[in-house]
């Protein structure tokens, strides 16, 4: 049995050059993923490039606990990144931390103030009717027509603007009563805005503001000159549209169609609320043909004031038969009526791919949600700061490193050539994993990061140390050099591994329980753990043992930092036979 164990051990040392070639290979096609994706530098985080970072709690209502899962988070971050980007902002980020915290990260030349107000409250979702819409750019007087979308014959789309219809299984049942969005816009407006003798009295006393900022009685004049205004295709403008209105007043909205314009509207009061909406989902109709819908599904109170906008709205002709689904004050979808929907549930059919049903599920759905966030934190640094920072941190690094070097040099001797190879490798690999996990995960270095990038240089150290410390050991029992090395490769094996787990048990305890920046260094500190082990198994432990075969190590150089000498070996044991004593007959 002992045969094939020598057989195997000198295989094993006789090919480290294929470990070498192994990470030599995986360094060479990081860096040329690197270079053929164009980033070839670490995204930085916020702390360091300048910008806001704001930490968001979600808050359940009372009693629904439960409404804080996995699902409505990954909604409610779909929804914030809707609004960062109504804000025109680029490379935002908006991810969920821990099981009930959202972080956004906003780069630099964002109003911070702003961009609290798009993401720390909840999304707002209302049904609106439609008094007038056409397409946003060239500005116009507000009227029911032209109007987008057509007469309902024409075909419905699934996008914004393009006319999907609402049905339901029911019977219709068309209200008596007209509908001021059956009227002229102009009409409606002014008949909306004309209050009794009565009310004109009461406002006199106690003047309720519109929707623009005037008395009601300026509402209407007001409305239709903003909406003649309003240019849709402008990123700012869109941003601000609907700012302060209530839910009871009228307001402008814009809503994107599928030939890319943006529509402008006028939209009335909201008559349903988006927590009125029980439940939706997107549904593959394969027995209509009508491919993917969207159902809804109403609560109890949402059916009955969903049956009565609608039994009004089919009264009308286009567009005010419409309906605008409003989140945020954009119209994700403007489906048309041609009956009063009265069964609780709707459907909404039209020219919808899967992935835009289930967008628009999606938003109706989080409108339901009984989920509110607050804002834990909210941080702002400016680019100079950041850019001290990371001077500050690299200074560190280098200083942190320096130290290192000096001391494997003063100790190691020719050793630290190996590990100064090895922690160039380990440093090859940390950045160019952390260029490409920047576009792959999002990931961003951020101060915190660069903490645990620097102390990630002494675990590293640390390994290679024990190892060195192992072989030294075996060269001081009067063993030579090659053998000692394979021999010393178990147990420090053995020690390195516990040690790293330790470090990366830390590490992923860290980015479980904590929020924000701090997750940064617990990322960092587990992925350069990761890299040691391997740098270490296919970079350290070959090169030494090429190294032990070179005269300057394997006859122990007294520069090579395996001197016998200097470390006090031991001569090499050796079996001698003692000399037999003669025993006395009379003793025996």
């Amino acid at each position: 049995m002992a045969t094939p164990k020598k057989g195997r051990s000198a295989s094993a040392q006789s090919k480290p050059g294929r470990s070498l070639a192994l990470i030599l290979i995986a360094i060479a096609a990081l860096t040329g993923g690197m270079f053929a994706s164009g980033h070839t530098t670490p995204r930085l985080g916020i702390d360091l490039a300048g910008g806001t970072s704001i930490t968001l709690r979600a808050v359940p209502e009372a009693g629904n606990e439960a409404a804080i899962n996995k699902t409505n988070m990954d909604t409610a971050v779909s929804i914030m990144e809707r609004r960062v980007n109504g804000l025109g902002v680029s490379e935002s980020e908006v991810q969920t931390q821990g099981r009930d915290n959202i972080v956004v990260n906003i780069p630099k030349g964002t109003n911070s103030e702003q961009a609290r107000k798009q993401v720390g409250t909840t999304a707002k979702l209302y049904f609106r009717p439609v008094i007038a819409t056409e397409v946003s750019g060239g500005g116009g007087a507000a009227s029911p027509s032209p109007s987008p979308t057509g007469s309902p014959s024409d075909q419905p789309s699934g996008k914004a603007t393009d006319k999907p219809e609402a049905t339901d299984k029911g019977s219709a049942s068309p209200s008596a009563s007209p509908s001021t969005q059956g009227r002229a816009v102009t009409d409606a407006l002014k008949a909306d805005a004309t209050p009794s003798a009565s009310a004109s009295d009461k406002e006199k006393a106690s003047p309720s503001p519109s929707a623009t900022g005037g008395t009601a009685g300026d509402d209407a004049s007001k409305l239709q000159e903003q909406y003649a205004k309003l240019d849709c295709t402008n990123e700012k403008t869109r941003s601000t549209v609907g700012d302060g209105v209530k839910a009871s007043a009228p307001t402008l909205a814009c809503g994107q169609n599928s030939q890319g314009q943006w529509q402008k509207y006028i939209l009335g009061p909201a008559e349903v609320d988006g927590t009125d909406v029980d439940k939706a989902q997107a549904v593959l109709n394969t027995q209509t043909g009508a491919g993917w819908t969207v159902t809804m599904d109403f609560t109890d109170g949402g059916a009955k004031k969903f049956a009565d906008v609608t039994g009004k709205l089919a009264q009308n002709q286009s567009p005010q038969n419409q309906f605008a689904i409003v989140l945020d004050g954009d119209v994700v979808s403007d489906p048309y009526v041609r009956q009063a929907l009265t069964g609780g549930n709707a459907e909404i059919s039209g020219n919808f791919t899967q992935q835009s049903a289930q967008d628009l599920s999606n938003m109706l759905s989080y409108g339901a949600l009984p989920l509110t966030f607050k804002v834990d934190s909210m941080t702002t640094v400016t680019a100079a700061l950041g850019g001290d920072q990371l001077n500050a941190g690299l200074i560190a690094g280098a200083i942190g490193l320096a130290l290192v070097v000096i001391y494997l040099l003063a100790y190691y001797r020719g050793l630290s050539f190996i590990a100064i190879l090895s922690l160039l490798v380990s440093a090859a690999l940390t950045y160019t994993l952390m260029a490409l996990l920047g576009p792959t995960i999002g990931f961003a270095l951020n101060l915190p990061a660069v903490c645990g990038a620097i102390v990630a240089i002494g675990i590293t150290a640390d390994s290679f140390i024990v190892y060195f410390e192992r072989v030294r050991d075996e060269i001081r029992e009067g063993r030579s050099l090659r053998p000692a090395v394979e021999r010393a490769w178990p147990r420090a094996r053995r020690t390195i591994l516990v040690s790293d787990f330790v470090s990366f048990l830390a590490a992923a305890v860290l980015f479980i329980v904590t929020v924000g920046k701090v997750q940064g260094f617990a990322f960092t500190l587990g992925l350069t753990t990761l890299l040691d082990v391997v740098v270490v198994f296919l970079f350290t432990k070959p090169l030494l043992t090429l190294m032990a075969r070179r005269p300057f190590f394997a006859n122990g150089h007294k520069w090579s930092g395996l001197d016998p000498k200097s470390l006090g070996a031991q001569p090499p044991l050796r079996r001698t036979r003692r000399p037999a004593v003669p025993v006395d007959p009379k003793e025996a």
